[in-house]
């Protein structure tokens, strides 16, 4: 069987993910920077928010959007929310 020869990406290669996001990530089975450029970006938000971290914020949210879509969490923060609302309606955002 061939390899491409190429090894994967960090989690921390991605813009927005430092070691604390890569852990929680890890603990969701996206082990590589490949592994999160295939998901969906809310689903994988809502699933740590489900299965690792009930207190993630919509800051927190707005990391993982921007680590997919290359932008400053931290200028997409209100959109991101926004958008989270609409696909969970009952949802209620705590303090950041």
């Amino acid at each position: 069987m061939k390899t491409s020869g190429k090894t994967p990406g960090k989690l921390t290669d991605l813009p927005n993910i430092g070691k604390t996001t890569a852990a929680k990530l890890e603990k969701i089975g996206i082990r590589t920077k490949e592994d999160f450029l295939r998901r969906d970006p809310y689903d994988v938000f809502h699933k740590l928010r489900k299965k690792v971290d009930p207190t993630l914020c919509r800051c927190a949210l707005a990391g993982i959007v921007g680590a997919k879509t290359g932008e400053p969490w931290h200028v997409i923060t209100k959109n991101t929310a926004e958008e989270y609302k609409k696909l969970h309606p009952r949802h209620k955002w705590g303090p950041c």
